[in-house]
């Protein structure tokens, strides 16, 4: 390990030696001073002097059926439209179908698709979940705190968005609320990240997060269990690792996450 990456490592809080933080964990309850507020007192009810209004006629219940027959029907999930990519386009012209894709309901809220950003020869290629409203607005995967981890834990094995490294989502547009995206959102954007993998030709695949490595492997998948497991897509072999996002929750897991990008590293090394 370089010096460089012995100073970036250090940043993550990953030494020789894996401790817990320092941080009170989420599941453990606080103390306090052993003093409970009193419950509110009920509010007194107001007595109307005025008499009770008589209770509404019932509708007979032909009537009622009647009225549900001319009333719409509660708005339906439209399914999506399967996405056709040309095995001949080229990495402009792939962009460019992504950033106007309309096939699933994804596309009716965001403010732009996100394609991915980084080297297009790259020896990583990283696979997210889907955009937030940060990268929704700037149009590039992992800005903010998590992307900020992801450049540090990148540097550290001697990557870059801007060498080495391509980052990318199983999904191109924003879910609302920043949701996990829904199966067949996944599936109808699949046809886009399989056309990503078969142009970027990398030499590994870094899955960050449950969905995405669900979608890369076509299965169920528990992180836990997933990682020291070295998976394939199409040839390619496929790492599974925590979410950056995660790991600002959790950082305990941090020095697993580490041992996952070391592996990475051997396979994309070939040693």
């Amino acid at each position: 390990m370089t010096p460089w990456q012995e100073i970036v490592v250090g940043q993550l809080g990953l030494g020789p030696v894996w401790r817990l933080r320092d941080a009170p964990r989420r599941d453990v309850a606080q103390p306090h001073d052993g003093f409970e507020e009193a419950p509110a007192a009920p509010e007194p009810q107001r007595v109307s002097s005025s008499p009770p209004a008589p209770p509404e006629p019932k509708m007979p219940r032909k009537a009622v059926m009647a009225q549900r027959a001319i009333e719409p029907a509660p708005e339906q999930r439209v399914p999506a439209a399967p996405v056709v990519v040309a095995s001949d386009s080229d990495w402009d012209a792939l962009e460019h179908q992504i950033r106007n894709c309309t096939a699933c309901v994804l596309h009716q809220r965001r403010k732009q698709a996100v394609p991915g950003i980084g080297d297009r020869h790259p020896r990583w290629l990283l696979v997210g979940e889907g955009p937030g409203a940060e990268e929704d607005r700037r149009g590039e995967p992992f800005v903010g705190p998590a992307g900020r981890l992801l450049d540090a834990m990148l540097a550290a094995a001697g990557l870059s968005r801007q060498s080495g490294a391509f980052i990318a989502n199983s999904v191109k547009c924003r879910p609302p609320g920043n949701r996990t995206p829904e199966t067949d959102e996944i599936a109808t954007c699949f046809p886009y990240l399989r056309r990503q993998v078969e142009l970027l030709a990398p030499r590994v695949i870094v899955a960050l997060g449950r969905p995405a490595a669900q979608s890369l492997l076509d299965r169920q998948v528990r992180i836990a269990d997933a990682r020291g497991q070295t998976f394939s897509f199409e040839g390619v072999p496929v790492i599974v690792t925590y979410h950056p996002a995660y790991l600002l929750r959790n950082p305990h897991d941090k020095g697993k996450a580490w041992e996952d990008l070391c592996r990475a590293r051997q396979l994309s090394d070939g040693t």
